[in-house]
């Protein structure tokens, strides 16, 4: 006997699904794994999520692994590398954007001790739970995505608009937004 599993509307083919089922609001704490995901929410920007989880294993080796420390050094013929690799969004801003927050996010993490810190302080270290009705949408951008995206521009990172925050909180599990019915959503603590 076969379990059929219900999941978001969202997750339709196998990638997706396994992107799903395994990552989309697993809470991380870890900066290397917070720093692929902004990386990727920006290079989104525009596109689908199932375009950039095609390219994503191209984005792993033409980013060094996303190691922050390495992209915040990319200068000029890596970059033009970058424009010029096909398994990649070859948009010049969001590669320049991609440079320039990893330099961000490089001091933030001084500031702060772990980019991890910095980003949890938003939601209280805790995921965000919220108690929709059934069939109820969920929100494209929300008060606090729209104070850490003010922030991050506050402090250099581009490609970080409240959308693509909301996104970013999302997908690092600081906010759980698996559909009521989801086999992955928790349930919402009562206040």
């Amino acid at each position: 006997m076969s379990t059929v599993r219900t999941r978001c509307a969202w997750a339709t083919n196998p990638l997706s699904i396994a992107y799903h089922d395994r990552e989309w609001g697993v809470p991380v704490r870890d900066d290397h794994k917070l720093f692929e995901f902004l990386l990727l929410e920006g290079a989104q920007a525009g596109l689908s999520w199932d375009t950039i989880l095609r390219k994503r294993e191209r984005y792993r080796k033409a980013f060094d692994g996303f190691d922050p420390q390495k992209v915040a050094r990319y200068g000029a013929r890596k970059k033009a590398q970058l424009l010029a690799d096909a398994g990649i969004v070859r948009n010049r801003a969001k590669i320049e954007a991609a440079v320039g927050n990893a330099r961000a996010f490089l001091a933030v993490q001084k500031e702060f001790g772990s980019f991890a810190r910095y980003a949890w302080g938003f939601v209280g270290g805790t995921p965000l739970r919220e108690r929709r009705p059934r069939g109820a949408p969920i929100p494209a951008r929300t008060v606090i995505s729209d104070a850490l995206s003010k922030d991050l521009k506050r402090r250099g990172f581009k490609f970080v608009g409240s959308t693509i925050v909301y996104a970013f909180m999302q997908a690092v599990g600081m906010v759980d937004d698996h559909a009521l019915g989801c086999f992955r959503r928790r349930a919402a603590p009562r206040r």
